[in-house]
């Protein structure tokens, strides 16, 4: 067994999805990305590209010296401002190229045209949590098949390919779960995972048992804590906490998930924050460069 801080014996670094400064991002990027460089973040993931172009994020990026290794990008058709994953996967690998960046994720599934259900007023985005409930097999199936296009194609531009889950995706469609059906049924080859911690384990999912049931599936996770208050839900819902600070065991999860075929190991915290959300990233990351795991 490696000796010393998990993410020094492995020679991994620690990175950060920006939603975590979702505050910031607007009006400070410049300043939310110096921050994070400076507590001693290693990499980074974009939610989007943020009102930038893949250059002017890679040369601000470069300029902080942390490296871009992995982007959320939504499924749908997108614009040239804001690309989609229904949309120019051609330029939109190039740009991950330009951005150094070796993974899109998709952060979330969209509703499916025939599934019949519209949001209600001032629904929000829990209008995906009914859609879930009434996905059934079927529809699960479909969602994979298109997960595993979307793959192959960026796959042969060069850039790797895996879905994101919240806790929605533990819905059960007849005796498995949303979640098993994308796994399952998506092309290894072309479709890995990004298991985000937090929301699995609001779901109560165990982490280190999906890890371990689909092990060499994933190659990303949100390392996102939470306290004991939460209740196992499929509803968005979650009582979040600084990693470190909450009720998972993150020495018995990290090994999990390298094992596992994790490499790109981004923090992300949901609010409310009890503190700023940088000193969230600042305590979170103490935690995690001593961690012995």
């Amino acid at each position: 067994m490696p000796s010393g801080p998990f993410f020094q014996s492995r020679s991994e670094m620690i990175g950060i999805q920006l939603y975590t400064l979702s505050d910031m991002l607007a009006t400070n990027l410049d300043g939310a990305v110096a921050g994070v460089a400076k507590i001693g973040y290693q990499s980074v993931e974009i939610p989007s590209y943020m009102g930038k172009t893949p250059a002017q994020l890679r040369q601000l990026f470069d300029s902080h010296g942390v490296k871009c290794t992995a982007a959320h990008i939504q499924m749908a058709p997108g614009t040239a401002a804001a690309p989609g994953l229904r949309g120019d996967l051609g330029q939109l690998a190039a740009d991950m190229h330009v951005l150094g960046a070796t993974h899109i994720y998709a952060p979330s599934m969209p509703a499916p045209t025939d599934i019949g259900l519209t949001p209600n007023a001032g629904e929000g985005y829990a209008f995906i949590v009914r859609v879930a409930e009434a996905m059934g097999a079927d529809r699960w199936k479909r969602f994979a098949d298109e997960l595993s296009e979307v793959g192959a194609k960026l796959k042969a531009s060069g850039i790797g390919f895996g879905y994101h889950n919240h806790n929605y995706e533990f819905a059960k469609a007849g005796d498995r779960t949303g979640f098993d059906i994308l796994v399952q049924e998506s092309d290894p080859d072309a479709v890995s995972f990004e298991l985000d911690i937090g929301w699995a384990a609001a779901a109560g999912q165990d982490p280190v048992a999906l890890f371990q049931k689909y092990s060499g599936r994933y190659t990303g996770m949100h390392i996102k804590d939470i306290k004991a208050t939460t209740q196992p839900n499929i509803a968005l819902k979650m009582d979040p906490s600084d990693v470190g600070a909450g009720r998972l065991d993150w020495k018995t999860i990290l090994p999990a998930a390298h094992k596992a075929g994790v490499r790109n190991f981004f923090l992300e915290q949901e609010p409310p924050f009890a503190t700023s959300r940088m000193e969230a990233a600042e305590n979170g990351y103490k935690f995690l460069s001593t961690l012995e795991a």
